[in-house]
């Protein structure tokens, strides 16, 4: 049984012939595809401030450091993105921060905010206002806090990492596969396009591997949220010791991704953190957001690449690269199922200003 999946009332059960098949897979069993795509994107930390002290990260700072992006600062950083031509705001924060950071609770509290949650969709609200597509990764959510903010969000996320129960997330405040299930199930009960991924190097195995990828599958089949799942190595850092996975482990792992998922799903690599070119045959079709504004605030040795290496890649290759916006197209079939009244309002004013 995957770890905490009980606590947290998630029904993912994985048959193990299931993953014996997928740990088969390999590079020739998947092909290239036909096109990359890829979103211009403003990268808006609202705080570093974070419950978990998972020990490959760089992104949390200790409570008395951590601060908050007030709104006139969140409001620069979106308007400096809309005039770069991004098309999404990606609002990132450790999970709950407000429960364990004193300054951040009280910042909020005199903001006239009760939570982070509170606090975010008035930003999302700020940067819909000014003609940016808001995705946002809050990390683990109660259905509440999710809800909260779903409405004003294109599409949402949070890394489910791994299923196993790995020495990476040690400490009294450990991350709980169950609850990232949960949290990804929460946004299939609420119709929130969403992206999750797998991170590799951090502690798991090849069995580890596959289930974290059948898992992922399963919730979507029960759902149709999943718009995209990452495959992400981990990389060193001035607080990590995790050696970054070889070319030839990434390889298999993307191509385990993409023998897994349903064809619309697409699989994407970080291609400031990834060997991308020597993955693209194995079935990547998308690099992820890239800022021409700001940088990978949780990866900040690894700068994003610049649309001319983008186009490079794609160009290598043999394929188009294309811009797309947060949210994927089969989300905006006019049903008013997966994309709020309020967002399809903006997404009608923003367009994709191309590769």
């Amino acid at each position: 049984m995957i770890p905490g999946t009980a606590e947290y009332d998630v029904d993912v059960t994985i048959d193990q012939r299931e993953v014996d098949d997928l740990l088969a897979v390999t590079p020739a069993d998947v092909s290239a595809a036909d096109e990359l795509t890829f979103a211009k994107n403003v990268f808006v930390p609202l705080t570093t401030a974070c419950r978990y002290t998972c020990t490959y990260c760089t992104y949390f700072d200790a409570p008395g450091e951590a601060s908050l992006l007030s709104p006139e600062e969140v409001r620069d950083v979106v308007r400096r993105g809309a005039d770069a031509g991004c098309t999404e705001a990606l609002f990132t924060f450790g999970d709950d921060p407000d429960d364990r950071y004193t300054r951040i609770h009280d910042q909020l509290e005199e903001w006239g905010h009760d939570s982070i949650h509170s606090y975010l969709r008035e930003v999302c609200e700020l940067a819909l206002d000014e003609g940016l597509l808001p995705h946002s990764n809050p990390g683990d959510q109660t259905r509440e806090q999710m809800a909260q903010v779903a409405d004003v969000n294109a599409s949402m996320g949070v890394m489910l990492e791994t299923t196993a129960d790995v020495d990476a997330h040690a400490g009294p405040r450990r991350k709980s596969p169950g609850q990232r299930l949960h949290t990804i199930r929460t946004a299939g009960e609420l119709g929130v396009p969403f992206t999750t991924g797998v991170l590799v190097g951090i502690g798991e195995d090849w069995d580890d591997r596959a289930e974290s990828l059948l898992a992922i599958r399963d919730l979507h089949e029960r759902y149709g949220h999943v718009q995209e799942v990452i495959v992400q190595n981990v990389v060193p850092n001035e607080r990590s010791s995790f050696e970054q996975p070889s070319v030839e482990t990434m390889r298999r792992v993307v191509a385990m991704a993409r023998h897994a998922l349903p064809e619309d799903v697409s699989v994407q690599v970080p291609p400031n953190l990834s060997p991308t070119r020597e993955l693209l045959d194995c079935g990547v079709d998308d690099l992820g957001g890239v800022s021409p504004v700001t940088d990978d605030h949780i990866n900040p040795e690894y700068k994003w690449p610049a649309l001319r290496e983008l186009e490079d890649i794609a160009d290598e290759a043999g394929v188009p690269l294309a811009e797309r916006l947060p949210v994927y197209e089969r989300y905006l079939d006019g049903s008013g199922e997966w994309v709020s009244e309020r967002v399809r309002r903006a997404i009608e004013d923003v367009e994709p200003s191309g590769a």
